[in-house]
């Protein structure tokens, strides 16, 4: 759709409203040449957050298998707390004693 630019200017408003209503551009021209576009806003896209890292992992190995041996020690230290209630604790020194 095209209009003058004085239409535009008393119509304005309600040229807005009509735009954003059937999602139709409208060229503003001046002495015959455009001048302007007045077009709809796209509606934003959802930006959710879950799933925004879908795919962008690799997983190798068997993940379902327990950790075993030397790769749980590797877990023990200072980080043990991380751990507790999973079954696999730091040797205490009591129980090294024993042995």
């Amino acid at each position: 759709m095209e209009i003058t630019a004085t239409e535009f200017k008393a119509k304005c408003l309600k040229l807005m409203d009509e735009v954003a209503k059937t999602h139709e551009t409208i060229v503003v021209t001046k002495r015959g040449k455009p001048v302007a576009k007045l077009v709809p806003v796209e509606p934003e896209e959802d930006r959710s957050w879950f799933g925004y890292m879908a795919g962008t992992a690799k997983i190798t190995g068997d993940i379902m298998a327990p950790i075993e041996g030397e790769d749980w020690e590797a877990c023990l230290g200072e980080e043990a707390h991380f751990y507790e209630g999973l079954g696999v604790a730091e040797p205490k020194p009591e129980d090294e004693k024993k042995k």
